[in-house]
């Protein structure tokens, strides 16, 4: 398995990245990323030209900061966007973490 090499394994540590690999026959791991690669095709990279590597990035860039995770409304979040589920989720735990103060 290229994923699981001593060189590969390296180069993660090395950006400072932890590898996630299941166990065989687990087709849970990579279904997010599949999901979200096929959505950046869907809605960006089939629609695109790009002239140079850079291009690329910068509208994959721009996409993902200024519409996915902002705007793009995901059924799996209850139909809100990442950052508005991110941000009601930290609201709810400081709540949670908070005593109330009463007055009166």
């Amino acid at each position: 398995m290229p994923y699981a090499s001593d060189d590969y394994r390296k180069a993660l540590a090395e950006h400072l990245m932890t590898p996630s690999m299941s166990r065989t026959g687990d087709c849970w791991d990579n279904a997010v990323a599949e999901s979200f690669v096929a959505t950046l095709r869907a809605e960006l990279v089939d629609h695109d030209v790009y002239h140079c590597a850079l291009d690329a990035q910068r509208a994959i860039g721009d996409y993902i900061e200024n519409f996915y995770n902002t705007e793009r409304l995901h059924s799996h979040l209850d139909y809100v966007s990442p950052i508005e589920f991110e941000l009601k989720y930290r609201v709810a735990a400081l709540r949670h973490s908070q005593p109330v103060h009463r007055s009166g």
